[in-house]
């Protein structure tokens, strides 16, 4: 008894000092874009006109896009691919992907320089510029996945009219969706190709929007299975470890393709010498395929880590941060040095990133507790504790084997 209240008031002091942290970086988040609206960007950030994308763009942007990437990857495998072993995990990856996408929009409202325009690729059309395309895709993804997310919603307030309509439409629904978002994740790459002389050669290449969509397919399937651990740790759930052993092996032929494709840049490109030179750009370089595609591919390539929900969980961890490292690279460290100056985000800048993703972890958890997002166990759980407890009935009055079998269909019927 004693080893319980203890118990319990340690996991009060860890609640509130993560409320305590929580509420700090959202206190000083809303500080942060007050001084972003009022002050401008040349007054809230590390900004330059040499060097005019900074944090809110290499990781509210381009690392927020990639990893919401496993809505689709999970909806595609479900709905087109038919593998309805995936169905217990689609409604947790499209929720983490419906958010990612309005976090990339809120974070895209503090980087442009006049905000209030936003709405005028609606209507001023460029297509001719990757931008453009860019803008559509994310306006009518994110149309998409609310979508598949208002199922939730619907279920939630008993709504049965507007089920049946988004039922009849599902497939559909999914396969644009999963156009619209291959292509603007591909396309976030195509952004770089025009600055071949700027962009450090390491990372340079005419396979940039293939190695950008290989990199979102590589780290969609371990955001789920992030997602995946912390919810069976914090609602109590069993981790679908078969599942997300599966997605693994996703992730490990993706990162297997694309560190072909590297290998193949390097020597069509004749990139050995830069490989091994003593600049800050090598040790970034040999981080990033380091931690987020040599190490995973050699865990992942294991049985018994992928079937480890440790192991699965570390090694998803790892692509995650390898992912990022790759985008911040490209988007910070690849153009510094052409830029001429030196860049590291302002305070202001990592507030307000830092709120936006702690703002998205509360939403995830309220929704999670409020909506049908994870396949109801309680009825399960009613069912398995009668079982056992005619069992040990049984035990206690020493009645036969057979006995206890004739109250197995009513069992059944009950459940």
């Amino acid at each position: 008894m004693k080893e319980r209240i203890i118990r319990l008031r340690t996991n009060i002091r860890r609640m509130t000092a993560w409320r305590a942290i929580f509420w700090v970086i959202i206190a000083a988040g809303a500080i942060s874009a007050v001084c972003r609206y009022t002050l401008g960007l040349g007054g809230t950030t590390n900004l330059r006109d040499q060097f005019p994308w900074g944090l809110w763009i290499g990781f509210d942007i381009l690392c927020g896009v990639g990893l919401a990437a496993g809505g689709f990857i999970v909806a595609a495998s479900v709905y087109i691919l038919n593998l309805e072993r995936f169905r217990s995990i689609l409604r947790p990856a499209i929720l983490t992907a419906f958010l990612g996408y309005i976090l990339v929009i809120v974070a895209l409202m503090f980087d442009l320089g006049r905000p209030w325009n936003i709405w005028h690729p609606l209507i001023m059309w460029n297509p001719h510029s990757v931008m453009f395309e860019v803008g559509w895709c994310v306006m009518l993804y994110t149309t998409v996945l609310a979508l598949e997310f208002s199922p939730m919603v619907f279920e939630r307030l008993n709504l049965v009219g507007p089920q049946r309509i988004l039922h009849a439409i599902t497939i559909p629904l999914v396969i644009v969706g999963v156009i619209l978002s291959s292509l603007h994740q591909s396309s976030l790459g195509s952004l770089y190709l025009i600055v071949p002389s700027k962009l450090y050669p390491l990372w340079y290449s005419p396979s940039l929007p293939y190695l950008f969509f290989l990199t979102a397919v590589a780290v969609g399937p371990a955001m789920v299975t992030i997602e995946s651990y912390f919810s069976s740790r914090r609602f109590s759930r069993e981790i679908e470890l078969p599942l997300l052993s599966q997605l693994g092996k996703v992730t490990a032929a993706a990162l297997a393709i694309y560190l072909v494709l590297k290998i193949e840049d390097i020597v069509h490109l004749n990139l050995w010498s830069m490989l091994f030179a003593p600049r800050f750009e090598t040790a970034m370089y040999w981080a990033e395929m380091t931690v987020g595609v040599l190490a995973p591919i050699g865990l992942l390539s294991r049985t018994r880590v992928r079937e480890n929900k440790r192991g699965i969980f570390i090694c998803s961890l790892l692509v995650v941060a390898g992912f990022m490292l790759n985008r911040l690279n490209i988007s910070l460290t690849a153009l510094e040095n052409y830029s001429g100056v030196e860049y590291f985000p302002s305070w202001m800048e990592i507030s307000i990133t830092l709120s936006i993703v702690a703002a998205g972890f509360a939403i995830f958890r309220l929704a999670a507790q409020y909506l049908p997002v994870f396949p109801d166990q309680k009825s399960e759980g009613r069912v398995l504790g009668l079982q056992d407890g005619v069992r040990q009935l049984v035990k206690l009055i020493d009645l036969p084997e057979e006995d206890l079998n004739s109250h197995e269909p009513q069992l059944e019927r009950k459940r």
